[in-house]
């Protein structure tokens, strides 16, 4: 029997939250949960139900032995919220921009999917404690999954952001899926010239209708910090795992270091520019923060897309280096090992390609630390071979930057002078012993 017969046969509803008594080892193991509908990769013979916990398990019809209803699905009357989300003169204005993600939510039990909550409406039912910090303009620019953003998204969300805090906004927020917001908000530092106000980027590790989510305190510590005094692209998700405070992570030194837990943000080589809480309260952490100003912003949105970053492994072959000469690459960002090494073998090819224009610069997979290519022989035959070694730079932000710069610049000299001049924040003067895993 299907699902759907099932269902049919037991006059239940998608929505309905129902008793299932299951047979397990022998034994009797009761479930409830919110009906879901069939998942559209299974066999068609499991009941998928979403549990009080958030999560959802998988049933085989075969294992079950009856089911209750405890109650049916309701349809919910509309609330309005016309008059609480209407502006307030007290108050500055933030523009919450959407880009995809899962940090403002809804989930639709007639379809199982969670979807973003993008009108006034929607974010007054979800968090409706940032309309008591600002008055909220939310605005879905796209919504797709983070891993599908591209350089033209990038471009797109800096002209929004500049239109939005030139006409008048406080600050902006632009919700982005997690697991590539490192590079959209070292692309946003760099394409925003002249910044003036803050610029936040912010996620949600889980989504939220998981009970553990950090959709809400993360939103909620974002619009308090786009009314702050800092004027730069950061970051802010949860600091640790609990719900105490959250981290505002330079755009440029921020990397995701953990595929699930709510704390995986951190600053690298750096410290982070605050503590934020969901009260109000803002513990800097720093002071070398740039302040906010009346200045127009600008979109540099000068970037050249033919840029590689490849990632040094043992038995990497000179033929991939190759390749991305032969396709008329610009740029090459490499990963090396330790200290910013490759084999010696693939040197000939990484020379070859400085020697045809194309700049290759140099980056270091460990993360913490720094590039020195003068402590051993093959770090000197890179820069030999025209190597540009990157300090302390994240490998993402290296990449980013390296498009931006040959955006404006093919001449590898004036490559050179412009990867190792700090735009951003994205280099660390010298090297610090204090930020490692914090």
């Amino acid at each position: 029997m299907r699902v759907e017969e099932f269902l049919k046969e037991k006059n239940i509803n998608i929505g309905d939250f129902i008793r299932v008594i299951k047979e397990e080892d022998g034994e009797e193991v009761i479930y409830e949960g919110y009906v879901m509908p069939p998942y559209e990769l299974s066999p068609g013979d499991t009941l998928v139900l979403k549990l009080e916990n958030g999560y959802n398990i998988g049933i085989a019809l075969s294992k079950i032995r009856r089911v209750e209803v405890i109650e049916r699905a309701k349809v919910k009357p509309e609330i309005h919220f016309e008059a609480f989300i209407e502006g307030k003169p007290h108050l500055p204005d933030v523009t919450i921009i959407g880009t995809g993600g899962t940090i403002a939510s809804r989930i639709d039990y007639e379809t199982g999917a969670v979807y973003p909550a993008f009108t006034a409406e929607e974010l007054a039912k979800a968090v409706p404690e940032i309309f008591e910090i600002a008055n909220i303009k939310p605005k879905l620019l796209f919504n797709i999954f983070s891993e599908d953003m591209k350089p033209k998204h990038w471009i797109k969300i800096a002209h929004e952001v500049a239109k939005s805090l030139n006409s008048g906004d406080s600050g902006v927020v632009v919700a982005h899926g997690t697991d590539t917001m490192g590079y959209t908000a070292a692309a946003l530092s760099f394409m925003l010239r002249d910044l003036g106000k803050p610029v936040i980027l912010v996620g949600a590790q889980r989504s939220s209708d998981r009970p553990s989510s950090d959709a809400a305190m993360n939103l909620i510590c974002s619009v308090r910090m786009s009314t702050s005094d800092v004027a730069e692209v950061m970051v802010v998700m949860h600091g640790e795992t609990g719900d105490t405070y959250c981290l505002a992570h330079r755009g440029t030194k921020v990397r995701k270091m953990h595929t699930s837990r709510r704390d995986a943000f951190r600053s690298i080589n750096d410290v982070p520019i605050a503590k934020v809480w969901p009260n109000g309260k803002i513990e800097f952490l720093r002071d070398d923060y740039r302040r906010r100003s009346d200045s127009e912003v600008w979109v540099d949105d000068k970037l050249e897309e033919k840029v590689a970053l490849v990632k040094v492994y043992p038995g990497i072959s000179s033929e991939i280096i190759e390749f991305f000469i032969d396709k008329g690459y610009r740029g090459i960002v490499i990963e090396g090992t330790g200290l910013g090494h490759t084999p010696n073998d693939i040197i000939p090819s990484i020379q070859r390609a400085t020697e045809e224009g194309i700049a290759v610069c140099m980056t270091s997979q460990c993360i913490y630390g720094r590039v020195n290519l003068n402590v051993y022989a093959t770090g000197r035959r890179l820069l030999k071979a025209g190597v540009i070694p990157c300090e302390d730079m994240l490998p993402e932000t290296a990449y980013v930057k390296l498009m931006w710069v040959l955006g404006h610049t093919q001449d590898l000299e004036e490559v050179r002078r412009m990867m190792l001049t700090n735009y951003a924040g994205e280099i660390t003067p010298y090297t610090r012993f204090d930020t490692y895993l914090r």
